[in-house]
Formats: structure tokens, sequence, C-alpha cells
């Protein structure tokens, strides 16, 4: 099996920065630090295997992920992928201005927060069902709003609030295999121009 993965590599190839700036392929591709089959990786991301497939060979197609190996499962043959770096860098030789870049990145961010809503309002619709089968679901949310008026605050905070919540997952997570697994998706965004009918950010 042929599972080499550089520590870095740099973006020089538009087609590559696109397929890297879409907020599912990287998430897929931040699950193939190790080699792993399209259904591991969906099953990660709580995504369908054909769904993960179907990006997967995007990936491929562009060379940022390889085909390291198969492996059988029952009847079926499983083809195993992995990245070629566990962390990407946009080389300034794409042409793109650093607002374009930024442009780029925070479009990204806000598709991926429409993703992660859409997880969320998923996986919350299939746990009432269980809580109506007088299943206990353990759970919690919060919801607040935060001023801040200057880049270098916002920068501040996000760089601190990133920070914490990495020490609070460490604190907790166990390496032992479990069923009980727990989801945990935060977001920041500011308030759309004009307000919305739900003033929470977080």
């Amino acid at each position: 099996m042929n599972a080499h993965i550089l520590e870095s590599y740099v973006v020089d190839n538009p087609e590559q920065a696109k397929a890297l700036l879409n907020p599912l392929r990287g998430e897929i591709i931040g699950q193939l630090t190790e080699p792993a089959s399209a259904t591991e990786v969906a099953k990660a991301i709580n995504e369908t295997p054909q769904r993960v497939n179907y990006h997967l060979k995007t990936l491929e197609k562009v060379g940022l992920v390889k085909q390291v190996g198969t492996r059988h499962v029952r009847n079926l043959i499983e083809v195993l992928y992995l990245a070629v770096a566990k962390s990407f860098i946009m080389s300034d030789s794409l042409g793109w201005s650093h607002d374009a870049i930024e442009r780029l990145k925070d479009q990204s961010s806000l598709a991926h927060l429409i993703t992660i809503s859409e997880r969320i309002r998923k996986d919350a619709l299939s746990l009432l069902e269980q809580s109506e089968q007088n299943i206990e679901i353990p759970s919690a949310s919060l919801q607040t709003k935060i001023v801040l008026p200057e880049k270098k605050d916002r920068n501040a905070f996000l760089n601190e609030y990133v920070k914490l919540v990495k020490q609070l997952v460490e604190k907790y997570q166990v390496n032992e295999a479990s069923d009980e697994n727990y989801n945990v998706m935060l977001s920041i965004y500011p308030e759309p121009t004009g307000g919305t009918n739900n003033d929470t950010k977080e």
C-alpha cells in the first residue's frame, strides 16, 4: 500500500484550488490523512457514500487525493484513498489577488455553514423520532450575540474561540472505540444586513 503523505502541498493549479475551496471536499480531504474508503469518510462526516464517492472522484481527477489500495468487505472491494498532503497552501503563482483568495475563502466558509445547518436539521429530525420512542437523547445548544466592531478584535476572538474549543475537545476526548459519539458543530457569522428574524450568531 502506497500510504506516503506530504506534510504540506503548494496548490498552484487553478482547478485544484477551486476543488479545494469546496466546503464538502475540504471536509472529505481532511479525513484522508490516513487511508480510508468512501464509506468510512461518509460515516465520519455524516454524508452518503454516494455523494462522498462523487467528490472523491473529482479530488482524484485534479490530483489532491490518490488511490492507495483496496480491501475486501464482505463480497465487495473497497477502494482506499489518501490525501496528497496534510495541509495545503495557495500559491502566489495562481495569479489571484489576496482579496480574491479571501473572498473565495469567505464564500467557502458560508457554503460550509449551509452544509452544517442542513446536517444539524437532518440529524435533529432523526433524533426527534428516537425521542418519541422514549429513548433518552442528551443534547445541548447555545445561542448568543457578540459585538466585534474592529477587525483585530474579530481575529483575536476567533483565534481564542478555536483554541478554547480545541482544548475542551482534547480534555474530554477518549481514544477507545465507543457507540456514544457526539457531533459538535460550531459556527460564527456576522448578522446579515437589515437583520433577520433570528439574532443568534452561534
